[in-house]
């Protein structure tokens, strides 16, 4: 008996519960802009290198294009669509907008998911390849252009913004972010749920 190649699966998205039929080798990133036209998550280079398809993953950023959709399923995913509080922008969209973190656009939402997972990774006290001190007991590093700089890495800008990002993150910071990741919510029986079906 050859093994089903796809199925049914539920991802919970920006608190909301998607019921979709996908072949088991579709990535998170075709699910969200192909499937479920949640196209603010960019698809740049599909390899896992410039970061504009990032997301967060109960908290915990991730590039959307190497993460399969089933591996997502019974996790909280949240996009660029998910991160405003209604017409309240998030303080890292704020600042974003405010100090010009930006140029084209696209790679901006996945600067803004990767920058609020940076900053909640930081308030958490996790070190970064320049950070001095690396002992749990020393806490959180200083948030210097440097620590910003290597925990935003992962994220390219083509058309150079970096120091504007930088700035971003930096006031983003300032006026005070979750101190902790999302935490994970299990998906219950019985959870409404929206039908998508190809």
């Amino acid at each position: 008996m050859v093994p089903s190649m796809a199925g049914v699966i539920t991802l919970r998205i920006n608190g909301e519960a998607y019921t979709l039929f996908v072949d088991h080798r579709t990535t998170l990133l075709d699910s969200l802009r192909e499937r479920l036209d949640l196209t603010g998550t960019k698809k740049g280079c599909d390899q896992g290198q410039c970061g504009a398809c990032t997301v967060l993953l109960d908290g915990r950023r991730t590039v959307a294009c190497l993460q399969l959709a089933v591996a997502a399923e019974g996790h909280e995913i949240t996009t660029i669509e998910g991160v405003a509080d209604g017409e309240r922008l998030h303080p890292v969209q704020q600042a974003f907008l405010d100090l010009d973190g930006f140029q084209c656009g696209y790679c901006t939402p996945g600067q803004i998911c990767s920058a609020i997972g940076a900053l909640a990774e930081h308030a958490a006290g996790w070190p970064s390849a320049v950070t001095d001190d690396v002992r749990p007991e020393a806490g959180p590093p200083s948030l210097t252009d440097d620590e910003i700089r290597e925990r935003m890495s992962g994220n390219l800008c083509r058309c150079g913004a970096y120091v504007s990002i930088v700035e971003a993150v930096a006031r983003a910071a300032e006026a005070g972010m979750p101190t902790k990741p999302v935490p994970s919510t299990r998906l219950s029986p019985g959870a409404g749920t929206k039908e998508s079906v190809a």
